[in-house]
């Protein structure tokens, strides 16, 4: 019998929408982000990015904190509960201090 894969779920759907709000917000098309976290020694294909923000793709927690990391906030933030300050919430200060 063939295992189904788990539906993503609304934290998952969440995720998935910050971390695309982000890396627009930041300008960073999902190559770039790619290449940020290849230099965290996480690489993720953009195509995998894709499908995260698409919601084709379950972001496990490695995923989570590198792509917390290339963003430039604490995984936490990518967790908060969409609003207009969620892009805000414990954001770190080096984050304009990446190449990408």
């Amino acid at each position: 019998m063939a295992k189904r894969p788990l539906a993503i779920g609304p934290a998952g759907i969440r995720t998935a929408q910050l971390i695309e709000r982000l890396r627009d917000e930041r300008d960073l098309s999902q190559r770039a982000l790619a290449a940020r976290l290849a230099h965290l020694h996480r690489p993720l294909p953009h195509t995998a990015l894709s499908r995260i923000e698409r919601t084709r793709r379950r972001c496990d927690v490695d995923d989570l904190v590198a792509i917390a990391e290339a963003l430039g906030v604490s995984p936490m933030a990518l967790l908060q509960p969409i609003s207009s300050g969620a892009d805000r919430v414990i954001a770190r200060p080096e984050a304009g201090r990446r190449n990408g």
